[in-house]
């Protein structure tokens, strides 16, 4: 199903419409929306209540969540194990219109590894900054007030308190934890998808201006999208990965497949068998298994003509 909207149309007036046309097509009475907090705003999230919808959707944290003080000051010697989950139950008040809400807190080791190690860039970039060493430019921890420079060690230690913490909120009546994060951890596949249709598909730009026309546009993008990921799943189920990228069109040329007329050939045959032969999914010879080899298709370049005069 593909739906176009006016470009001034608001996004809030849009989703609801489509998710209704799927639950009618479909024949569902209800389905879970997944989406970014950055993607799905507040007024989205009351649209998609409003009309009886569940959704599961990244939460902003900018305070430490009071489940996780309170662990902190019955363990104040002790690490947040990796993977531990916080649960906070969000009930709804008798003048809200929604369901319960489920806030869950993951911490993740490796997350905060990262977060600590851009905190401490930053602030020894902020550092620098207010001792003169370096201009000031844009950094979150040199604060102003008039002409004094100095380093906000609120917010540095509000961050690192943080560090590791993501949040995911849901209104599914009794949710499980695993539920709710590895459906949110699947919209990595949906960017993928979403980043393909725009580059390697040429989405945008739409050079039509009648509704059936960019319709008709919309339906092959994504008709060739469904295709391509379901040949990314058939060579990933015989461990071969996903072929996504390796599909390409005349003229293109692929980062790791440099060929003159940018196609790759797929041996089907040999993706078939067991020892996954299938060439496109193994770009290059340092991360190539042995005896697997890349077939190449490239365009031949025509033979000059030979002119004769009389």
């Amino acid at each position: 199903m593909v739906h176009a909207f006016e470009g001034n149309r608001a996004q809030t007036t849009t989703m609801v419409p489509v998710l209704r046309a799927f639950l009618d097509a479909h024949h569902l009475s209800d389905i879970t929306v997944v989406a970014d907090a950055g993607m799905v705003s507040e007024a989205k999230k009351r649209a998609i209540e409003a009309s009886g919808l569940s959704f599961i959707r990244g939460a902003r944290v900018p305070d430490v969540p009071y489940v996780v003080k309170v662990w902190r000051d019955t363990h104040p010697d002790a690490e947040i194990p990796d993977g531990h989950v916080f649960v906070q139950p969000w009930p709804a008040e008798p003048g809200d219109k929604r369901r319960d809400h489920t806030i869950f807190y993951q911490y993740r080791a490796d997350r905060a590894r990262r977060t600590l190690r851009g905190i401490d860039q930053q602030i020894a970039k902020a550092e620098n900054a207010v001792a003169g060493k370096t201009p000031v430019k844009r950094n979150r921890y040199v604060r102003l007030t008039g002409a004094v420079k100095s380093v906000n060690r609120t917010l540095e230690a509000r961050n690192r308190a943080l560090a590791g913490i993501k949040g995911y909120v849901t209104n599914l009546p009794n949710p499980e934890p695993e539920q709710v994060i590895g459906a949110y951890s699947r919209l990595l596949q949906v960017e993928k998808s979403f980043r393909m249709s725009k580059s390697d598909l040429a989405a945008r730009p739409v050079f039509h201006h009648t509704r059936e026309s960019i319709e008709a546009h919309l339906t092959i993008v994504f008709a060739a999208l469904a295709i391509s990921r379901w040949i990314g799943g058939q060579q990933a189920g015989r461990q071969c990965g996903s072929t996504d990228r390796r599909i390409t069109r005349p003229g293109q040329s692929d980062r790791h497949h440099r060929g003159v007329g940018g196609y790759v050939a797929v041996d089907l045959d040999s993706a078939r068998s067991t020892s996954c032969r299938s060439a496109s999914t193994w770009p290059s010879k340092a991360v190539r298994p042995r005896g697997v080899r890349v077939t190449r298709v490239r365009r031949r370049r025509p033979a000059p003509s030979l002119r004769t005069s009389a």
